[in-house]
């Protein structure tokens, strides 16, 4: 196991910086995820704790010792890559023990006959069958050992992957989106197998995805990117429950966070033609002169009936999908911010468990369920509650 720190890592590509001043601090044994949309740095991030690409300025530590200046066979750490990158003529077995067979590597290997013969005996002897055996059970590639690639479905394939990485015993495992080539019901699977994985083996795990429900079902730490910066860097569940700030709120959760157009002052929040009384957990934020903020509320914390108190709406989209279902509704009065551009007009989406009998044109009202809402700046847009903190 190994801890990992990144002290203000850039990246520049020509004119051209991808990854702006980012630190991080990872304990031993953490499931780091590095989350974000395509283009946003994450991926070149792992390549320069990797060695596979050089930093622009800043240290990169493992286990406390400065690896950004050292080639990355003397890093100790494995890399899982998206495409597998497994060796076509090679068996199964061979491509587990393949890294143990090149710490043994001689220049005479090159050699066809002699070289051929040499794998082969580091490959039957005790110490590397043994350790291929054992990790090839963990991954229930036993009967598999003796066959190629081709012949393998794409989950074993990964598995494979998985298992030529866990068999150096490395202390930093690097994970490029391995699951990205994967179907729906696979990549659930194989979610479970890694995060069983971590739990077995126990050493730190760096893992890049733009699937937030992967982050955040493995990890036990999220640092989000967006442009090269750190949105948030914390657990999945202080990053759902208090994201920094409104790209976070907008990118966790499925469906995202809900975000009102309200006015605040040290009582009372406004949305439209209603009013209602300041949460405990929201007391002294606002200004208490008073100004415009935004309200973030899960789905899950709103409820929508045909009557009593709350948000007038009508219903736009009513969405079944089995053990819940949800629907959206376009409020009267209250306006949202639209999700890219910040305009006003989008839908409220709410979390309904079982089926509803709703229907779109149904004139509703939305209850919020305040103690569970975020008030972020209208202005800068970070959560008045962490901007004390300066949470990256």
């Amino acid at each position: 196991m190994a801890s990992i720190k990144l002290q203000g890592i850039t990246k520049d590509f020509a004119d051209k910086q991808v990854v702006k001043g980012v630190s991080l601090d990872v304990p031993d044994g953490e499931f780091l995820v590095l989350l974000g949309p395509s283009g946003c740095g994450k991926s070149t991030l792992l390549r320069m704790l990797a060695g596979l690409e050089s930093i622009s300025s800043g240290e990169i530590h493992i286990n406390e010792r400065r690896v950004d200046e050292l080639p990355p066979t003397e890093r100790d750490i494995a890399f899982v890559f998206q495409s597998y990158a497994l060796y076509p003529h090679m068996t199964v077995r061979r491509n587990i023990a393949f890294p143990l067979i090149m710490r043994q590597h001689r220049w005479w290997f090159h050699i066809p006959l002699l070289g051929g013969m040499a794998k082969r005996r580091i490959e039957r002897s005790p110490e590397v069958s043994q350790l291929v055996e054992r990790t090839a059970r963990t991954l229930a590639l036993t009967e598999w050992l003796d066959k190629f690639p081709r012949t393998l479905s794409g989950g074993q394939r990964q598995r494979v992957a998985l298992g030529r990485a866990m068999v150096r015993q490395p202390q930093v495992f690097l994970m490029d989106e391995p699951l990205s080539n994967l179907d729906a019901k696979l990549r659930t699977t194989m979610r479970s197998e890694i995060t069983k994985l971590h739990q077995r083996v126990g050493g730190t795990f760096v893992y890049v995805t733009h699937d937030q429900v992967e982050a955040m079902t493995m990890g036990t730490r999220i640092a989000l990117l967006k442009d090269g910066i750190v949105q948030q860097f914390g657990t999945p569940r202080d990053i759902y429950e208090q994201p920094a700030n409104l790209y976070v709120a907008r990118f966790i959760g499925t469906p995202p966070m809900n975000l009102l157009r309200v006015h605040a002052d040290a009582q009372t929040l406004t949305a439209g033609d209603t009013r209602m009384a300041m949460p405990a957990q929201l007391l002294g934020l606002a200004s208490p002169q008073g100004g415009d903020a935004v309200l973030g509320v899960r789905p899950s914390a709103l409820t929508v009936a045909r009557s009593g108190q709350g948000l007038a709406g009508t219903v736009s989209i009513v969405e079944h999908v089995g053990a819940e279902s949800l629907v959206a509704v376009s409020l009267t009065q209250a306006q949202t911010l639209h999700e890219e551009e910040g305009n006003a007009g989008a839908d409220v989406m709410v979390t309904v468990s079982g089926y509803t009998d709703l229907r779109a044109g149904d004139a509703v009202v939305v209850g919020l369920d305040l103690a569970q809402a975020v008030l972020f700046d209208a202005a800068s847009g970070a959560n008045l509650a962490l901007a004390p903190r300066q949470v990256q």
